[in-house]
């Protein structure tokens, strides 16, 4: 989760209407709001790498907790992200080397495990709505 707005779009943002949002809210970030989106993305990082260390499976409860917490982060902080758009995100993350690195980083295998527990929320996210 990159926090430098050029990397962003370096990275694929271009002229996306994610982007244009994205571009928009970090304009008005000051340097303590950096200071606590950085430490809250270093966290769910952690977080993630700490359930894959422990055994935890990417459906678990804990793992995709992990997920709903990312993806929360993201539409807080940055642009409107819904299940289905954070799933294409968790594909980019294993997709992309530079995605990836910042998980790999972490922890070997955190990337693909980050994408996992992704889909997972996305499914269980689906299936509640069918159900509600």
């Amino acid at each position: 989760m990159p926090t430098n707005t050029s990397t962003r779009r370096d990275r694929g943002g271009g002229d996306s209407p994610a982007w244009r949002s994205s571009r928009g809210r970090v304009a008005r970030y000051t340097a303590d709001d950096w200071t606590r989106i950085t430490a809250e993305e270093s966290a769910i990082r952690l977080a993630f790498a700490t359930a894959m260390h422990d055994g935890r499976p990417a459906d678990s409860d804990e793992a995709t907790a992990d997920a709903e917490r990312a993806r929360r982060h993201i539409d807080e902080t940055y642009y409107a992200c819904d299940h289905e758009f954070h799933r294409r995100l968790g594909d980019l993350y294993v997709a992309d080397p530079r995605f990836a690195a910042g998980y790999e980083e972490v922890a070997g295998g955190l990337a693909a495990y980050v994408r996992d527990a992704i889909h997972a929320n996305a499914d269980r996210s689906a299936s509640d709505s069918a159900t509600a």
